[in-house]
This record gives structure tokens, C-alpha cells and sequence, in this order.
């Protein structure tokens, strides 16, 4: 009898295992969908259209044709407009109409994306709100080394690398300390960059070159990236021995272009009856609509249109220099403005006395005009003593790790995904895991 009993317990209790490990299966078996989110909603919860603007578009116009009335669309306006101004949709432009699933698929929120990061919400479902957010931004840290066969440019290419690596290390870096139209064959180069990625699968190209090592006629040429003024967000690359690679002032304030007439106070015209008619500036010849940089750090102290010159700014950079750059199509700074060396500050046209299009670039000294190409103008400002030994500590381990890295003939990468965070006293930007 008592055996009877053990045995009923036992197999009781194997039964209740074979169930518990059932259970377990069926538990693992069973996943819980994945939620297709996008701007912050789950759109499985709506109907989804996709569309972009056209022209002509206008917010009323798309919420219209989408069986929604007028007294609801200008509410929604009206609600909404200290935060979204309707009046901003561009065309070409994509947007989302997330709608409910009904019979009219009224619509519940309109979402525009103004560029490839940013996109505004105006969400109406219950009551009216709108705002902007950004699509999430990963960076990638990556690592690449290549030996010159022709140009920099080819070098990359042959690697499937990104030519905005070319134009970062020809155009912004080593610019004034290698010519990289006089490459040497077996010139040698290695950098650490990073790259962008939005929703973690959108490549948005080269976001910045932590930092750079290049090898020309044997000589190295160390590069390293560093905040200077975050205040300003001015960034400058320096050497090992934390000395500045760059220049004061570049070399022209367009990119691809011509002297089509040079500083010259001895010029005489023909249509003039030759005259006497001295040029104090450089005249730079280029397609109308071509970007104007800034060709160094200051401040707009003019912005305006005036005879000849034409629509014209005007930057002091300190108590000895100023440049003015004059015939431009359109201004794209205002008086008062800080601007950095490199930032668009208007377009090449043909306003006031120009026959054809181009920038003229003048040049002041102490308040006088001169010819840019003769000045022994100064280096970009240095490091300061109290922030030296900080750069120098807070290179030690790029360098190493750019140190580290072989020369190989094909690509050479490494990848890890960072964040950025704040070096705590040096104003510098670091990227760590």
C-alpha cells in the first residue's frame, strides 16, 4: 500500500516537471512583436502616407485633400503656430500624414522633416501641440591608412573611402603645411575619424578627424583635433608639439576658382582711355551662386549694399586686419556677427561696377589696403602656456593609438561607436566608449 502511494506521488511529480518544462517551451516559443516605431509613435497604430512637398503645397492644401475641414485646419494653425510656422515647408521636402484607420483615414498628426536629421510633429489627435525633435545620431570611430600611388583622392577612392577624408585632410588640415598637388609617390598617411549615422543606418558622411598622421618626402606631420573656444566652437588642429597647423587667413575666399585680377595700383584701362585707375583688391572669378567663405575669425562690421561695391560685407579680425568681400549676389551674415574662418558669408554675383561674376577680396592693414599676397601674415593663434601641458595630456593617448596603427595598402578600419562627452578643464572635446 505504501508502495502504491510513492509510486502515484513520484509519477504526480513528473507530471508536474513534463508540465513546468511545457510551460518553459511555450514560453520561449512566444515573442512579442517588435513595435514599428518612427517619430516617437508606433505606426502600426495608423495609416501611414508618404509623400513630399510639391509646389504649390501648403499646409491647409495637404491637410485638405486629406478630408480634413478648414475651421479644423486653421484651429490646428492658430494652436500651433508659436511653435511651427506652416509658412516654412519647402518643396521637395518629405513628410508623413499618420492617419486613423477609419473610413475617411482622417488624419491625426502631420510630421515634416526640413533635413535629414531634424523633423517637426504637429500632433493633433486630442488637442493641438507641436515640436521638434532629431532622429537618433550614432557615431562610429574608424581608423584608415593609405600609401600615395597618384593623389590623395584616388587613394581613397581605390579603398572605398569617403572623399570628404580627401577634402578634411587637404582643405582644413594640413593646408598650409603640405601642398597636396606636389604628392609624393610612397607618401604615406593614417587617420582617426569618425563617422555619422542617423537611425543607425542612414549614412551621413565624415562627421570630424579626431586625428591624422601624414608622411610627406619623409618628413611627419603630426595633427591633432582641439576645441580652443567652446564659447565660439572654434576648432583647430595642432601638432605633437601643440603647434597650430593652420593659418590666419586663407589663401582665397572661394574654393575652385581664378585670379582674374590682381592687386595692382599701377593699373590703367583701355575703355578708360587709360587712366590711371589703381585696383585695391584681388578680383577671384567664379560661377554666380558660388559660397564665399570668411577667410579668417572676426566679427561683420558691415553687411549692406553701396555704389560699385556693390552688396558687399565687411569683417574685422583684430585691431590690424579687415577683409571686405564685394559684389556678391546675397549676404548670408549680418552686422554684429561672429563668424569662424571657413563660414559661408554670401554667394558670388555681379552687383554694382563688375563685368562679369566674381568676388573682390580686399585686404586692410592697420587701415590701409594692400595686397594680401605680400604680407607675411601670422600664424592661427597658438595654445596658450596655461592650456599647454593639458593638450599635451590629452593627446598622449590619441597618440598612441595613432602611433599603433600599421600602413597597409588597403583599408584599414576599426570600428566602435561613441558618444561624445566634455574633457573636464581643457575645453576640448573628447570621444570615449
Amino acid at each position: 500500500m505504501l508502495l502504491a502511494a510513492c509510486a502515484v506521488f513520484f509519477a504526480s511529480c513528473k507530471d508536474d516537471e513534463k508540465q513546468e518544462i511545457l510551460e518553459e517551451q511555450d514560453l520561449a516559443v512566444v515573442e512579442m512583436p517588435e513595435e514599428n516605431l518612427e517619430f516617437g509613435f508606433n505606426l502600426d497604430d495608423f495609416i501611414v502616407k508618404r509623400d513630399t512637398i510639391k509646389s504649390g503645397d501648403t499646409f491647409g492644401k495637404i491637410l485638405d485633400r486629406n478630408h480634413m475641414s478648414y475651421p479644423n485646419i486653421f484651429d490646428i494653425v492658430e494652436k500651433s503656430k508659436d511653435s511651427f510656422d506652416v509658412r516654412s515647408l519647402r518643396p521637395g521636402k518629405p513628410y508623413t500624414l499618420l492617419c486613423a484607420k477609419d473610413s475617411l483615414q482622417t488624419p491625426k498628426c502631420f510630421v515634416y522633416q526640413p533635413n535629414v536629421e531634424e523633423y517637426v510633429v504637429v500632433n493633433f489627435q486630442d488637442s493641438v501641440h507641436a515640436y521638434t525633435s532629431r532622429k537618433p545620431i550614432k557615431y562610429v570611430e574608424k581608423t584608415a591608412t593609405g600609401i600615395i600611388t597618384n593623389n590623395i583622392s584616388q587613394t581613397l577612392e581605390e579603398q572605398g573611402l569617403s572623399q570628404r577624408l580627401a577634402y578634411k585632410m587637404a582643405d582644413e588640415i594640413y593646408a598650409w603645411t603640405i601642398d597636396f598637388r606636389r604628392l609624393q609617390k610612397g607618401d604615406r598617411f593614417k587617420v582617426i575619424y569618425t563617422d555619422k549615422y542617423i537611425d543607425d543606418t542612414i549614412y551621413s558622411g565624415v562627421h570630424d578627424v579626431k586625428a591624422a598622421y601624414f608622411e610627406h618626402n619623409n618628413e611627419p606631420f603630426y595633427a591633432f583635433e582641439f576645441v580652443t573656444d567652446s564659447a565660439k566652437g572654434i576648432v583647430d588642429y595642432f601638432n605633437d608639439e601643440a603647434k597650430n597647423l593652420r593659418r590666419a587667413f586663407l589663401k582665397a575666399p572661394v574654393k575652385f576658382s581664378r585670379i582674374s585680377s590682381r592687386y595692382n595700383l599701377k593699373r590703367r584701362i583701355a575703355v578708360y582711355g587709360f587712366k590711371l585707375r589703381p585696383h585695391k583688391g584681388t578680383d577671384f572669378a567664379a560661377p554666380i551662386g558660388t559660397p564665399i567663405m570668411a577667410t579668417a575669425n572676426g566679427t561683420v562690421t558691415e553687411s549692406t549694399r553701396r555704389g560699385g561695391n556693390g552688396k558687399f560685407v565687411k569683417i574685422r579680425h583684430n585691431a590690424t586686419y579687415e577683409t571686405q568681400y564685394l559684389h556678391m549676389k546675397a549676404q548670408n551674415v549680418k552686422k554684429g556677427q561672429f563668424v569662424k574662418q571657413g563660414d559661408v558669408i554670401g554667394w558670388v554675383g555681379m552687383t554694382g561696377n563688375t563685368g562679369g561674376p566674381h568676388v573682390c577680396y580686399r585686404f586692410w592693414k592697420n587701415g590701409k589696403q594692400v595686397d594680401p599676397f605680400k604680407q607675411k601674415l601670422p600664424e592661427a593663434k597658438g595654445i596658450s602656456d596655461s592650456l599647454k601641458v593639458d593638450y599635451l595630456e590629452f593627446i598622449a593617448p590619441i597618440k598612441r593609438q595613432l602611433d599603433a596603427i600599421d600602413f597597409l595598402e588597403d583599408v584599414f578600419e576599426d570600428e566602435k561607436i561613441i558618444e561624445p562627452t566634455i574633457k573636464q578643464n581643457t575645453n576640448a572635446i573628447s570621444f570615449n566608449n
